[in-house]
């Protein structure tokens, strides 16, 4: 069946063609206009609507990173459907390295927004009507925050089979089931029935090879899941089964001070485990910080300095520690290993 025309800002794309369109952002206080880019690819055949997102946090990168390889796929020439990707959905926040808007709000914590009330409020307004409302699925992109770092996971609402299966289907060892947060994307697009990922990896403004491999890879076995895409080669012996963690915490600084990290992201630590020594400048006291219960780690800090109750280690917890750590291991040895290849070829996309 031929594919069906979509229409944003105004302009019409049809299948088989793909098209960059600017949506009209808030003008800069200098007058000058402000875009969010958006490239659509609208196959030739009939299939899902995909949007691909990243930079809702501006400092958080791997994302338009991750969305600028997909687009460079040639198994996108075969696309069933058609994929709506936003790279750099916060552009005042790109512009300015921040995670926020200029007026300090959440865009993430503002949806599904309205045309008047502040600049947050009316772009997540502009991007539900433009982007969500015209797509039949969804997979967000994230990092942690600035001097985090976290392990590539999927956060999806589980209690829907549909983004159970896109879940399970992007191939990461974690699965965080993660409730609903009042004012996300996720949120607003589950009111639409729009299934919908989130992929957290790595650190803000930082790329981080291994996180983005991931990303790539991942959105591709979702592609195929969807039918998006026809089944491709696979270097991978076996697909890794992921592993949903029943909950998870932070351990916090017991002191401020100079923290010295002794547990790498991916560790499996047990009860009572020594993660790391927060001691003052002169070395006169320190204190050990450790986890009271058992668990992978999926986020960690990455600065030394610390004050006394920051969070520190983000430990999931899983019902079989041995399954998982297995798991992490052969996902970290696989994508720091190999060179990402396009679906059908042998050839490195770069």
């Amino acid at each position: 069946m031929r594919n069906e025309s979509l229409e944003i800002n105004g302009i019409v794309i049809q299948p088989g063609n793909r098209v960059t369109i600017d949506l009209p952002a808030a003008r800069l206080y200098t007058h000058a206009p402000m875009n969010i880019p958006v490239h659509v690819i609208c196959g030739k055949k009939h299939g899902p609507r995909l949007f691909l997102s990243a930079a809702i946090h501006g400092d958080e990168i791997n994302g338009v990173e991750i969305i600028r390889r997909v687009l460079k796929l040639p198994a996108l020439k075969n696309l069933r459907g058609t994929i709506i990707a936003v790279p750099m959905v916060n552009v005042h926040g790109i512009i300015n390295h921040s995670r926020y808007l200029p007026d300090r709000r959440d865009l993430n914590r503002s949806f599904p927004g309205s045309e008047k009330g502040p600049l947050a409020l009316r772009l997540a307004n502009l991007f539900m009507k433009e982007i969500v409302e015209k797509s039949t699925h969804g997979i967000d992109l994230h990092t942690g925050a600035i001097h985090r770092s976290n392990l590539p996971q999927i956060r999806a609402n589980l209690d829907d089979k549909e983004t159970e299966k896109l879940a399970t289907a992007f191939d990461v060892p974690v699965i965080i089931s993660s409730n609903l947060r009042d004012g996300s994307l996720r949120e607003s697009a589950a009111e639409f029935g729009i299934p919908m990922l989130l992929y957290e990896a790595g650190e803000a403004l930082r790329f981080d090879e291994v996180s983005i491999r991931a990303g790539v890879k991942g959105i591709i076995n979702v592609m195929r899941s969807l039918d998006m895409l026809p089944a491709g080669r696979s270097s991978r012996k076996k697909h890794i089964e992921p592993v949903v963690a029943r909950s998870s915490s932070w351990v916090r600084a017991p002191d401020s001070g100079i923290l010295r990290a002794m547990v790498p992201l991916g560790a499996r630590v047990k009860k009572n485990t020594l993660l790391g020594v927060v001691a003052d400048p002169f070395g006169e006291s320190e204190v050990n910080v450790t986890t009271s219960f058992s668990g992978i780690v999926i986020g960690r800090s990455n600065l030394p300095l610390v004050n006394e109750g920051d969070a520190l280690y983000h430990i999931a917890r899983f019902e079989d520690i041995h399954e998982i750590e297995a798991k992490v291991d052969d996902f970290q040895e696989e994508h720091s290993l190999e060179t990402i290849l396009h679906p059908d070829a042998e050839s490195p996309i770069t």
